[in-house]
């Protein structure tokens, strides 16, 4: 049978968005007759990345539960009932044969009803601590695939799979040369390259320590590729220049990933994991300002095994420049912490991950 129909839900950020799409990409590649429907939250970034990538997309009103009491609160229950009579029409009038979720509102209540007519189910579990929409499913769905070891502290063991997370198809083979690469952005070749990423949106914090410590880099001999994100390129693009390429968002980032040297990152889940499949030298910055600090926790796992550094946001005044110039100063340490987190890294994940929803249709 070649005209399975799947829908896929996950959003609220790029990390829940882009493993869907991944997803959906390797199942057209197996089965090019298949039906895919999308299904989001009203008015959150999926309603527009998942059709610039080709897809359908239904949405739910739904969004999560703030942390103080707010009226969106006293809203909750009415958008919860709302979602899942809209959940139910979608499944009844779609009839997939398999339903995937990669963790965000929207698919808190499209698994639940998807699980609740018995059709197969499958999880995807970014993060090194699992989402409270991905928690509260895990007893309904078949298999729930997941990027780090220690996941059963979540989830029921006998429905974990370690696949990976999902990368970007043009990160797994990374095929220019660096010269290349470098050339892309006008740099020069010989030079030590930071790359600076903040995530799609940028990270504040991140973009005030690149500004504070430009005299610093310009003092070592370093250029920079810094991405500063769409919401704060306005502020930084004064910074432009030979050494300093500003840009709010990368749309090569296979040559960014060729032309660094060394990166600073925030630690959400897609960014680890296209990271260690780079494999070079990474000092994380987690947001503090995530669900439940996963950032944090994300980075740690890594560090844990010496496979990268990690600067809180409250230390960077104090251990930023120690830490970086001991980083450049012994290339011994680089090599290690490039060795090491491509150790860890997963490129067939997307593959793993259809072949467990290959394993559920019938």
């Amino acid at each position: 049978m070649d005209s399975y129909r799947f829908i896929l839900s996950g959003g609220g950020t790029g990390g829940h968005i882009y493993p869907a799409i991944a997803i959906a990409n390797e199942l057209k590649v197996r089965y090019p007759d298949a039906e895919f429907l999308f299904v989001g939250a009203k008015d959150r970034m999926e309603m527009e990345k998942v059709p610039q990538a080709g897809y359908k997309i239904e949405g739910l009103w739904i969004s999560g539960l703030q942390r103080k009491l707010t009226l969106k609160n006293l809203m909750f229950p009415f958008k919860v009932i709302s979602s899942l009579i809209k959940a139910a029409n979608i499944v009844r009038n779609f009839k997939p044969h398999a339903v995937v979720g990669t963790g965000g509102f929207a698919s808190g209540p499209l698994l639940k009803v998807a699980s609740g007519k018995g059709i197969p189910c499958v999880l995807q579990e970014q993060n090194s601590y699992a989402g409270i929409t991905n928690k509260l499913l895990a007893n309904k769905v078949a298999k729930i695939c997941v990027a780090y070891d220690g996941m059963e502290k979540f989830f029921p063991k006998d429905k974990i799979v370690k696949t990976g997370n999902p990368v970007r198809g043009d990160l797994v083979s990374l095929t220019s040369n660096k010269a290349e690469a470098l050339s892309f952005f006008g740099l020069q070749t010989g030079k030590t390259t930071l790359l600076v990423l903040g995530g799609s949106l940028g990270a504040r914090r991140v973009n005030k320590l690149i500004e504070q410590e430009l005299p610093f880099f310009k003092a070592q001999g370093i250029q920079i590729v810094w991405q500063s994100g769409k919401l704060y390129y306005d502020e930084y693009k004064k910074y432009d220049c030979q050494d300093v390429k500003v840009v709010a968002f990368l749309n090569r980032m296979d040559l960014a990933y060729l032309a660094a040297d060394v990166i600073i990152s925030r630690a959400g889940a897609g960014s680890v994991s296209e990271l260690c499949i780079v494999g070079k030298p990474v000092i994380f910055i987690p947001s503090p300002n995530v669900a439940e600090d996963h950032q944090t926790k994300n980075a740690k796992a890594l560090v844990e095994k010496d496979a990268a550094i990690m600067i809180k946001e409250a230390e960077l005044d104090d251990k930023f420049e120690p830490t970086f110039s001991n980083l450049l100063s012994s290339d011994s340490l680089a090599e290690k912490l490039g060795g090491n987190i491509k150790k860890l890294a997963l490129p067939n994940a997307t593959k793993e991950i259809v072949n467990e929803i290959e394993k559920l249709l019938v």
